[in-house]
């Protein structure tokens, strides 16, 4: 499959926005897990429905949002503009807007495994001393791990494939905002785009596959390695 350098820069820019989104959300994305399977509060059911609510919004409406936020003149943007930070029109606003989307599918594939362990091997780690940091850290962040492999996954396919909050919140900027779903786009709204819009889409078809068989391969070593299989 022969690219052109726009075509390349596309792939690396949605590989480097997915990677950051997915490093940037995991830690509240585990945090907020643990705390929605653990914890009983008032509001917790307001909680879960803000965190998924970009599941049901359309993507418009959270790329909106987004603008209205974190733009230039918003109520976070034009602070961060002050010390330099800039997310609008941004390869970093387009990262902002994969984790927003991909967030929500994190949370419920960590969610379900730490739902998954019993906990009564947690309270018989603090029996025998175990501070709460231990506890997690110790037995209950390995025994999940198979589901954080998988709300990796998760998150990275959708960054991947995000199109309607990032071109809404970063637009379609070649070599800036520009990852392979707004490629795509880009080359259906011209004539002759046709060849350029399948080359990309088997690209990210195959991108994806790829990404789920290595979560695969990890699920089933870290399975075998906590005594699973």
């Amino acid at each position: 499959m022969n690219l052109t350098g726009a075509e390349w820069a596309a792939l690396g820019l949605s590989l480097k926005v997915s990677f950051w989104a997915v490093l940037i959300s995991l830690p509240f994305a585990i945090a907020m897990a643990w705390l929605l399977a653990r914890r009983d509060f008032p509001g917790k059911s307001l909680l879960s429905a803000l965190v998924h609510l970009p599941l049901v919004l359309p993507p418009v409406v959270t790329g909106y949002l987004l603008l209205l936020t974190f733009g230039k003149t918003g109520a976070v943007g034009a602070w961060l503009n002050e010390i330099g930070i800039v997310l609008a029109f941004r390869w970093t606003g387009a990262a902002l807007a994969a984790a927003i989307m991909g967030f929500p599918l994190m949370v419920r594939a960590i969610r379900l495994a730490i739902e998954s362990v019993d906990p009564k091997l947690e309270e018989a780690a603090e029996t025998l001393g175990a501070g709460r940091t231990a506890r997690f850290t110790r037995i209950t962040l390995p025994l999940i791990a198979p589901g954080i492999l998988a709300g990796v996954v998760l998150g990275f396919a959708k960054a991947m494939g995000e199109f309607g909050a990032t071109i809404t919140f970063v637009a379609n900027i070649p070599g800036e905002t520009q990852t392979l779903p707004s490629a795509i786009y880009a080359f259906l709204q011209v004539p002759g785009g046709e060849e350029g819009a399948i080359r990309l889409t088997l690209l990210a078809v195959a991108v994806a596959i790829g990404a789920v068989l290595i979560s695969e391969w990890l699920a089933r070593r870290v399975s075998r390695g906590i005594g699973r299989t």
